[in-house]
């Protein structure tokens, strides 16, 4: 079997509004330069930038009935990407159920996105919950005797399984603050990297810089990773490295950076490079995306990676020339 990278999380909807000279007050109307509609960022973002690099991937999140379900069945009816449907098509029928399409509920994340020339904003809608035994099931499926896997919250025990079958796991996930550090701990522990922002470092350890998050996250990682934004990456093997961002790449609009990022990783790590060379392609992949609108616009071709891989090499061994 060739080997494959799988993931299975909500699939996000952005209704982006740009050129808003500012956020409005409460009670305000403003007109925006610009709308659009775009996949948005998480497991979906991720998945699909990691097939445009050429590696096989599977994916399951929750699509219905409903208008923005269709649309991503639509964009992804544009990728060579194979889909599991994770969600329970009997909740049509069950008024009672969250689920339910009937009653105006949709299966996935919709997020109306405001970008000023500052920075952005969101107000975001899901209505996920908790995973039963059948999808607990058919994630395990889907992701059983992949090399790689992408963690998100809810799936512990189906990782738990993943790791002792060889899989190396990959935790990837936005802070929530009504999760304890407890329920963090259990997925860190089993992850073999989490690919943390300085936010999230910072609030997971309680730490008040990223060097001192980066050495108290050897507790549970082997090689700390924290996304320092425009700085770059920062990185503990042994000792403190900083992989830098690309200068080139002019910073647009942050959407689906993070995941991004993470496809560049991946793809790293799919092909067995050194960790700071994964991380410098992260840093690409992640720095081009930020260059346009959307969270996935802005790409580079497995070619155009490589280049920039052999463009930006020395930065991550300045002492080897």
């Amino acid at each position: 079997m060739i080997p494959f990278a799988a993931g299975a999380g909500p699939a996000n909807i952005d209704l982006m509004f740009s050129g808003l000279p500012r956020i409005p007050g409460e009670g305000e109307e403003i007109y925006a330069d610009g709308f659009s509609m775009h996949l948005g960022g998480g497991p979906l973002a991720t998945f699909i930038n990691l097939s445009r690099l050429h590696i096989p991937v599977r994916i399951g999140t929750f699509l219905g009935d409903d208008i923005f379900s269709r649309f991503v069945f639509q964009e992804l009816e544009k990728t060579p990407i194979p889909l599991t449907n994770l969600y329970d098509s009997s909740c049509q029928n069950d008024t009672s159920c969250p689920n339910n399409t009937s009653c105006g509920a949709i299966p996935l994340n919709v997020s109306v996105a405001a970008l000023t020339s500052h920075d952005r904003t969101f107000i975001s809608y899901t209505d996920k919950k908790k995973p039963g035994d059948n999808e607990l099931q058919k994630v395990y499926e889907l992701c059983s005797g992949a090399c790689i896997v992408e963690m998100q919250m809810g799936y512990l025990e189906v990782y738990q399984k993943l790791k002792a079958e060889g899989s190396v796991l990959i935790f990837d996930t936005a802070w929530d603050e009504t999760i304890t550090r407890s329920i963090y701990e259990s997925y860190l522990t089993l992850a073999d990297y989490w690919t943390a922002n300085r936010h999230e470092a910072l609030m997971f350890t309680g730490c008040s810089d990223v060097s001192s998050a980066a050495l108290a996250l050897c507790s549970w990682q082997k090689t700390p990773i924290i996304k320092l934004d425009s700085s770059g990456c920062l990185l503990y093997c042994g000792e403190e490295r900083i992989v830098p961002a690309i200068d080139e790449f002019v910073h647009v609009d942050s959407t689906g950076a993070g995941d991004a990022f993470l496809a560049g990783f991946m793809y790293g790590l799919y092909h067995k490079k050194p960790i700071e060379e994964a991380v410098l392609m992260g840093n690409i992949t992640g720095g081009i995306c930020v260059t346009k609108k959307g969270a996935l616009t802005a790409f580079v071709t497995e070619n155009e990676l490589l280049s920039y891989v052999e463009k930006y090499r020395y930065t991550i061994r300045p002492d080897r020339g």
